[in-house]
């Protein structure tokens, strides 16, 4: 007897490695910020998103870091959360519903390392970003 309930560890990338595995040909169907509908299954997902997380290693995001999202519900989203938690960094999403002055303190209390935004959001982000010091940005 082995003494622990599970075999394995209990992380947020073993969703993504079961629904490609168990269910690679499933669709998943999101709309686009520009207004297009966008198609693809867990398996493409799953090789997105691990595409995604090796940009984020070379890009010196570490396990522990934070990296902020500012996006709505899209693929992009879907693929950010699951590569971003794959590496063991923090997947910190922001809600861009929010004041500007919250938006900042949220992103400096965080201290996000990276923050990815939906192209809808670039005013914003270029507005507040001279107060996010140590904050780089990038278009999802």
């Amino acid at each position: 007897m082995l003494g622990v309930m599970s075999e394995r560890p209990l992380l947020i990338s073993s969703i993504l490695v079961h629904a490609a595995t168990y269910h690679h040909d499933t669709e998943i169907v999101s709309r686009t910020v520009e207004g297009a509908i966008h198609r693809y299954t867990y398996a493409e997902a799953e090789r997105r998103s691990k595409r995604l997380a090796r940009a984020l290693l070379r890009l010196g995001i570490k396990p522990g870091d934070r990296v902020g999202t500012l996006a709505w519900n899209t693929f992009r989203h879907f693929e950010l959360y699951y590569g971003i938690s794959g590496i063991g960094a923090i997947c910190h999403t922001i809600n861009p519903r929010l004041f500007d002055d919250q938006i900042v303190y949220i992103v400096n209390h965080a201290a996000d390392r990276l923050l990815f935004i939906d192209t809808s959001f670039i005013p914003l982000v270029e507005r507040l970003a001279p107060q996010f010091p140590g904050t780089a940005a990038s278009c999802c």
